[in-house]
């Protein structure tokens, strides 16, 4: 267990994740790079600028990875916040453990651009990016015979995860059909004026309050489109979660957001999909990108990159070498 000053120092630096609206946006957008962005990203990860659906996106793409699986990376930030330069240390990391590359889009952020414009980015990228996986699978089949299927996993940590289960509630079964899993960081589910989190007040914990889930949303929604389950995935109906991917949601035990990410996961079950709920006890808010201050961040990483590997290996990672986009390893 981290001792005393590493947990302070923890819940210093995860604060730059979440806007109090006591402050400017644009200061708020900067403190949060300067706290999080590196010049070195570990493990050797490789970082390329390419555009999917017109959408900037950094592609990081590790020295081992399985040819046929990408991750889509939907940053948090409170709906105003984060960046591909932000999130990019905890993107490399997980690209390492996932054996996979991990597809981060700068997608138009509120106040600027409300909903949907992040919701109609990422579906221009997942989109282009299915297309030119399910390309490249091709390509790299025997002599063009029985191609594997792209291995998409899609990926959000916070306010971040509405925009991934829009993405997922709107997609056809033929894109759906592709998305091994989803994962979940410490989800927003419920920013409707219905929530608890919005109506109690003074309700927090050491990084998080409902006072910060109503002021950003309230910057990136009315309160008519927050009552949608394509803002507020909790209020989705079984109808809705229908045929849902499998979902993996990883937290804290001390966070407010908990009791939210329970009741996600017991409406997914419901519906019939699968849905596991993995809470870290004594941890906070976004604690995986805390990893220069708590030990237990390195163990959740593993924890998922065993989540998405398992039972998908099969002589699918190989040694590569880093190469650009369109270069693609070769299948044994």
């Amino acid at each position: 267990m981290e001792n005393k000053n590493d947990r302070k120092g923890a819940i210093k630096k995860l604060k730059l994740l979440t806007y109090a609206s006591k402050i400017n946006v644009d200061w708020f957008r900067s403190k949060m790079e300067d706290g999080f962005k590196t010049v070195f990203l570990p493990n050797g990860v490789e970082r390329t600028e390419y555009k999917y659906g017109n959408v900037t996106c950094d592609i990081l793409a590790p020295e081992i990875y399985a040819s046929n699986r990408v991750m889509l990376y939907i940053h948090g930030g409170s709906f105003v916040g984060g960046s591909r330069r932000t999130y990019a240390s905890f993107c490399a990391s997980l690209a390492t453990k996932c054996f996979c590359r991990v597809v981060v889009p700068e997608y138009r952020l509120a106040p600027e651009h409300p909903y949907p414009a992040a919701n109609e980015d990422i579906q221009n990228v997942f989109k282009s990016l299915f297309t030119e996986e399910q390309i490249a699978c091709s390509l790299n089949a025997d002599n063009g015979e029985n191609p594997q299927l792209p291995e998409i996993i899609i990926a959000a940590d916070s306010s971040a995860a509405s925009i991934a289960c829009s993405l997922v509630f709107n997609l056809r079964e033929r894109y759906r059909a592709c998305i091994k899993q989803i994962l979940l960081f410490s989800p927003w589910l419920d920013v409707s004026n219905c929530s608890r989190l919005v109506m109690t007040k003074k309700i927090s914990d050491e990084i998080m309050s409902g006072d910060i889930v109503r002021k950003s949303t309230a910057l990136y929604a009315d309160e008519a489109n927050a009552l949608t389950p394509l803002v507020s995935p909790l209020l989705a109906g079984d109808e809705v979660l229908q045929n849902f991917p499998p979902v993996f949601i990883q937290m804290g035990e001390k966070e407010i957001l908990l009791d939210d990410a329970k009741e996600f996961a017991k409406n997914l079950r419901d519906a019939g999909n699968k849905c596991e709920l993995d809470i870290w006890p004594e941890m906070m808010f976004m604690f995986q990108m805390a990893d220069d201050y708590l030990h237990e961040s390195h163990l959740a990483l593993d924890k998922v990159g065993k989540v998405v590997t398992d039972g998908t290996e099969e002589k699918t990672a190989i040694q590569i070498q880093n190469k650009p986009k369109l270069e693609r390893s070769i299948v044994f």
